[in-house]
């Protein structure tokens, strides 16, 4: 490892410079660094913990803990109304590029705050780290789109804005065109959308073949494409379209001559999803011909998302992104009729397609809390059992509150122009969570095993 190579001693330089800009600026706002455990309560938070098994108390497991959520929460009960901490976060999920089973995040909370003041601290306190440590201004307030719309327009909750291509809905057009496949999708209760690959006329067969395998990876039944002419539109579905139609379509899509017009005809999400895979790879190919567009650094907040998700292979509903976020308060009469149907209060960070964080304004009424925690099959009981110190607080008056997690190492990415986590953190593990410097995981000796009352289940040999 040599620590002189050029790209090494950037992140190393970023790392180094990132955190002392953070605390400067938190500082002067007023906020108190506080340390909270690493040996937490196993509590469910959306991944799975890493347990570790207590020798004092047989049987009985402390958990690493997956955020500091339920600790900064009890802080703003108890008076300490702004906090912040370079906290450690260990969650046993897998993996991929921009994610480590243990990483570092700016996390952040305050009382008697909404989204708004969130956003306006965030966005300071990002203009002060681009600025420390890359001798970059960036432009404030940051653009803003709720879920709904950045599903609709880009299918994705992390576009990326630094490329256009928007997905455009043309359902009504598709009603009534004369392509069955179309008219069904939309009598059915479905949507046709399309995305307009600029100059993708010239695609071969082969080319146009991979975009629907890409497409149908997404879930869409398949990909129609029709290539924009000088007189309207050829191949694909347009055989079926009347002129005026055809005309509709190539405006509303901002085609040009040459263009290739890609339609899904499935289910809303469905449709979003696959073109937003697509949109994604597009824009990809279209930064690596434009290196000074790729070099722009475009902040965007998403908000309003769902509170509730449903399990597609259990049917059980499921927060969303974690149980203690406030539903938005028109939504509350449909907690318990129709919980998929509530939006959170609920904003992530994104930055040029890569999530940056996420937070929310919390919940800080017992019912609330309660009802939430009803939606999703936790019994009076188990809440007692499992959140009680939460629960007991929140009966002392405990004031309006929110903050947000930023994860620390993939601001580092970003900054240094890196496209995988394990090249900005020191002593990354591979993709199967293993680190190759300590050969790690690794087992133990018997005796240690018994002394922790813990017993491997089919026995080593």
């Amino acid at each position: 490892l040599d620590l002189r190579r050029p790209e090494l001693s950037t992140v190393i330089g970023l790392r180094h410079r990132a955190p002392q800009a953070a605390r400067r600026f938190l500082d002067g706002q007023g906020f108190w660094e506080i340390e909270t455990p690493l040996l937490v309560r196993p509590t469910p938070e959306g991944a799975r913990d890493y347990l570790v098994p207590s020798r004092v108390h047989p049987g009985s497991f402390y958990a690493l803990p997956q955020s500091p959520q339920l600790y900064k929460q009890l802080l703003m009960v108890s008076g300490m109304d702004r906090y912040f901490q370079l906290a450690r976060c260990l969650r046993d999920e897998d993996l991929r590029a921009d994610r480590q089973p243990e990483h570092t995040q700016i996390d952040l909370e305050m009382s008697f705050v909404g989204e708004e003041d969130v956003f306006s601290l965030v966005e300071g306190l990002m203009a002060a780290l681009w600025r420390d440590a890359l001798g970059v201004d960036v432009a404030v307030p940051f653009e803003r789109l709720r879920y709904r719309e950045a599903m609709d327009r880009f299918g994705s909750d992390k576009p990326d804005l630094r490329f256009d291509f928007p997905i455009v809905d043309v359902s009504e057009l598709a009603a009534g065109s004369g392509f069955k496949v179309f008219e069904d999708t939309v009598a059915g209760g479905g949507v046709v959308r399309l995305l307009n690959y600029a100059g993708g006329g010239a695609l071969s067969r082969r080319e146009q073949d991979e975009l629907e395998a890409l497409a149908k990876r997404y879930g869409a039944k398949g990909l129609a494409r029709a290539k924009v002419a000088q007189d309207g539109l050829e191949g694909g579905p347009s055989k079926f379209l009347a002129a005026d139609r055809q005309r509709r379509l190539i405006e509303l899509a901002g085609g040009a001559e040459g263009d290739l017009l890609c339609f899904v005809a499935d289910r809303r999400e469905t449709a979003s999803r696959a073109l937003g895979a697509l949109r994604s790879r597009l824009g990809g190919e279209w930064l690596q011909r434009n290196p000074e567009a790729a070099k722009v650094w475009r902040f965007l907040w998403v908000t309003e998302f769902p509170l509730f998700e449903r399990d597609p292979a259990t049917g059980q509903v499921a927060p969303a992104h974690h149980m203690f976020t406030m539903p938005v308060e028109e939504d509350l009469p449909y907690l318990r009729e129709d919980p998929e149907r509530v939006r959170g209060r609920l904003y992530d960070l994104v930055l040029n397609g890569t999530e940056l964080g996420s937070g929310s304004v919390r919940i800080h009424r017992r019912d609330v809390q309660q009802a939430v925690m009803d939606v999703v099959g936790i019994t009076a009981a188990e809440a007692e059992r499992k959140f009680g110190f939460l629960l007991k607080a929140f009966q002392y008056g405990a004031p309006p509150h929110g903050g947000i997690g930023l994860g620390f190492d993939r601001i580092v990415m970003l900054m240094a122009g890196r496209a995988s986590l394990r090249d900005t953190v020191a002593f990354p593990k591979t993709t199967s969570a293993a680190s190759l410097v300590d050969d790690c995981p690794a087992p133990v000796a018997d005796e240690d095993l018994r002394e922790l009352h813990v017993r491997i289940d089919p026995p080593r040999e």
